[in-house]
């Protein structure tokens, strides 16, 4: 896997070229220096398609790429109350989205409820979004 280009890198962490680019100005990967060995090509290894890989399962943990970047920077110093913090943090967050989708779930299950038994008149659901 030594070796590769940005682009074998961002396919196999499943990303753009840009994507790439983007995570090395927030300074969460790395930028090879050009090696001349490949024609002044900048070269990546298995280092970097596991720093990818971590970055891309955070995200889809629903990180944000600062919590992302500090959470990469305590892997350095093994500071695990900080990173469970972090954790917990997220899981929060996640459990009040997950309330606010149960909230718009039982409305909208209420409104389609609602259309069903109405005799006549406008619909519920599409009274219910025409508010304006």
């Amino acid at each position: 896997m030594a070796g590769m280009t940005i682009g074998k890198l961002a396919a196999s962490g499943g990303v753009g070229v840009e994507t790439i680019r983007y995570y090395q100005r927030r300074g969460l990967l790395e930028e090879p220096a050009r090696d001349q060995l490949y024609g002044g090509v900048r070269r990546y290894g298995a280092p970097d398609v596991q720093r990818l890989r971590f970055i891309r399962a955070a995200q889809g943990a629903g990180f944000t790429l600062d919590q992302i970047g500090e959470l990469l920077d305590l892997d350095a110093t093994d500071d695990r109350a900080r990173a469970r913090a972090l954790a917990t943090e997220r899981i929060a967050a996640l459990d009040a989205k997950i309330e606010e989708l149960a909230a718009a779930r039982a409305a909208l299950a209420r409104l389609a409820h609602d259309c069903a038994n109405s005799g006549g008149g406008p619909c519920p659901i599409l009274a219910a979004f025409d508010a304006g």
